[in-house]
């Protein structure tokens, strides 16, 4: 178990899984990518549209999960396999998304995002 938690930066962790989470508010909103995206998988976002709650805590542990993975990476100098497991992680959301014939466009945004998330990620831990 130790292995799990050995140098971890764990304010790294911490303030990167609150910036990631809060880009995503950003990243899905009509700001930047969220009508398009929201159009291509077939939801409606907006003040009248209800927040879908289990959704939103899976995103903020999920984000806490790769947080503490690319942490690891690199506590283990190996930050080429945190980049890794975050393009697999990409990879997999975007087959997802394809596998529920999302539009192009919305899965290009969900897999780029959490591309976005392992470069905070990587820079916090620069950081911190």
């Amino acid at each position: 178990m130790i292995v799990l938690v050995a140098g971890v930066n764990w304010i790294a962790v911490a303030v990167s899984t609150v910036l990631c989470f809060g880009l995503g508010a950003l990243w899905y909103s009509p700001k930047l990518f969220g009508t398009k995206w929201a159009a291509g998988v077939g939801i409606e976002i907006g003040a009248d549209a209800k927040q879908p709650l289990p959704a939103l805590a899976m995103q903020l542990l999920g984000t806490f999960l790769l947080a503490w993975i690319i942490a690891l990476a690199i506590a283990n100098d190996a930050m080429p396999i945190g980049v890794l497991f975050a393009a697999t992680s990409a990879c997999l959301l975007m087959a997802g998304s394809m596998f529920g014939q999302n539009s192009r466009y919305a899965t290009v945004a969900e897999g780029s995002f959490v591309m976005a998330m392992a470069v905070i990620m990587i820079i916090c831990q620069s950081l911190f």
